[in-house]
């Protein structure tokens, strides 16, 4: 969403992100949503990654933040419901659950911080959102702090992690350094629908679910796999995601795109979908080649 909106020519800068999108221009976040369903997205994500404290500011989060993320929520429910009556296109609305101190940082977790704020982003989007997306989450403490938060929930819950950017490593892990299968099990302990892997390299994506999923069909055979990789440059382990606009590799097209994603499909993933840098032509090619 954020490089789409920046691509338009929605407001974007920092520290909002994306945010600032939802202040000055929520009817663009309805047209990016748009082009997406255009593409062929079967589900789209609330626009509120960057309606947080690491954004935002502690004062400006008390202020807007739960404000915010119900319009993120609301957005994205327009977005699907005029595909529907326009189009007759089935769309659903997925609650992003983002980390709250930064991308790729689980140095960075703050507990307290979590308690507190989850909870608020919950209740905001619970009235808009067909499922969960506990996104980009780097450490299973990220994890379980929205797992607390979901406890009561009766809608999907999709958790998705990021993991270290080393295609050379034939061992992926998440970005703490934690182990796959570590998540996993905490993907049964919270009967979640999906384990995900997303906002990393989608050469590393394959890695992940051609070694998780062998496990999977032991212990959790219902539980779905999939990711939605990004098409930066490797990050470094102390970059955070969001701190500026990471360089792009200029050959991860949407066809190369599609060839990975075919990998994922191959060893057992059956939702696909993209992440910083994949834009609307990418579904494209997803929707009419998988």
């Amino acid at each position: 969403m954020g490089r789409e909106l920046k691509r338009v020519g929605a407001p974007f800068k920092q520290p909002e992100w994306s945010a600032l999108a939802l202040m000055e221009a929520p009817d663009r976040v309805v047209e990016v949503h748009r082009s997406f369903i255009d593409a062929g997205a079967q589900v789209i994500t609330t626009n509120n990654y960057a309606v947080v404290p690491f954004h935002l500011g502690d004062e400006r989060f008390e202020k807007d933040g739960v404000h915010l993320t119900a319009l993120s929520g609301k957005l994205a429910r327009q977005a699907a419901q005029n595909a529907m009556s326009e189009a007759m296109i089935p769309v659903k609305v997925g609650g992003s659950l983002p980390p709250l101190s930064g991308s790729y940082r689980p140095d960075l977790f703050d507990e307290v911080l979590a308690r507190r704020v989850y909870p608020l982003l919950v209740e905001a989007l619970d009235p808009h959102i067909d499922l969960w997306q506990a996104e980009t989450m780097a450490s299973l403490a990220e994890a379980r702090a929205v797992a607390a938060a979901l406890a009561h929930t009766a809608k999907p819950i999709w958790l998705s992690f990021s993991l270290i950017d080393d295609p050379e490593v034939n061992d992926p892990r998440l970005r703490s350094g934690e182990m796959l299968d570590d998540a996993l099990a905490l993907a049964v302990e919270i009967d979640a629908e999906a384990l995900l892997f997303n906002c990393s390299l989608p050469e590393v994506i394959g890695q992940a679910i051609a070694s998780i999923a062998p496990r999977r069909d032991t212990v959790a055979p219902a539980l779905l796999l999939g990711g939605y990789g990004n098409s930066f440059t490797p990050r470094k382990s102390d970059a955070v995601a969001n701190n500026d606009v990471a360089t792009l590799r200029s050959e991860v097209t949407p066809h190369h795109y599609l060839q990975l994603v075919k990998e994922w499909e191959s060893h057992g993933a059956s939702i696909f979908g993209g992440c910083c840098g994949i834009g609307p032509e990418y579904i494209e090619v997803l929707a009419s080649e998988m």
